[in-house]
């Protein structure tokens, strides 16, 4: 990858960086790591909330984490083709890393973490819509902070949070039906912690969502 594309856009955000006040500084070097777990939490409360919902709710909630690891593993692969050199070691007139320079051989394109928080995002899109507001910011200021703190290209991030992405929408596309299949077996399942895991789906005779609203609508017609 030509890194010269995005060096001066690096420079600028490395020399912002270093003027920023160090609460800030602090908090993006925590950030780029910690919102790695926050997002790993709400994998778990989506798949917890899809358990009283269909089973392929919960396939596509069981799904996201999956996806989001195949996502790291295709970044991490790609990584080895093209053997980008980390910017905090061959930018020099920038200002400095704000973290330990990653060794030789832990390449620059492209990002894992910014690939991992992609995919995370998309995934938690998918299997619970209502917090994109949340996860999509999430993503985008992991990604920033991998630059902020001096480790990545801005194309390194960039291309990363597609590619989680793009692979993300994939894996889930490919696996749902299979998923959901599995999973409707498992809910018939008289083993305790198979049902726990798959969940009890809804309960019976609850309307579906959006039908207390359409029967009254209907109600109303007549």
């Amino acid at each position: 990858m030509d890194s010269s594309l995005t060096r001066g856009l690096y420079r600028d955000i490395t020399d912002l960086a270093e003027d920023t006040p160090s609460w800030l500084q602090h908090t993006a070097e925590v950030w780029t790591e910690a919102g790695l777990l926050l997002f790993g939490v709400l994998f778990v409360v989506a798949w917890w909330r899809a358990r009283t919902d269909s089973a392929r709710a919960v396939a596509v909630a069981v799904l996201a984490p999956l996806a989001t690891a195949t996502g790291y593993v295709v970044s991490e692969s790609l990584k080895s083709l093209f053997d980008e050199e980390r910017p905090c070691r061959t930018v020099t007139d920038a200002a400095p890393s704000l973290v330990t320079c990653p060794p030789t051989g832990d390449w620059s394109f492209p990002s894992n973490h910014a690939s991992i928080a992609g995919a995370a995002a998309v995934a938690l899109v998918l299997a619970w819509p209502r917090i994109a507001a949340l996860v999509v910011p999430m993503a985008l200021l992991m990604a920033f902070s991998r630059v902020f703190v001096g480790v990545h290209y801005p194309h390194d991030v960039a291309v990363g949070l597609v590619l989680g992405g793009v692979v993300t929408v994939v894996f889930v596309r490919l696996l749902t039906r299979p998923a959901t299949a599995l999973l409707t077996s498992l809910r018939t399942s008289r083993t305790g912690v198979i049902v726990w895991f798959a969940g009890p789906g809804p309960v019976a005779g609850a309307p579906a969502a959006g039908g207390r609203g359409r029967s009254r609508a209907a109600h109303r017609r007549r």
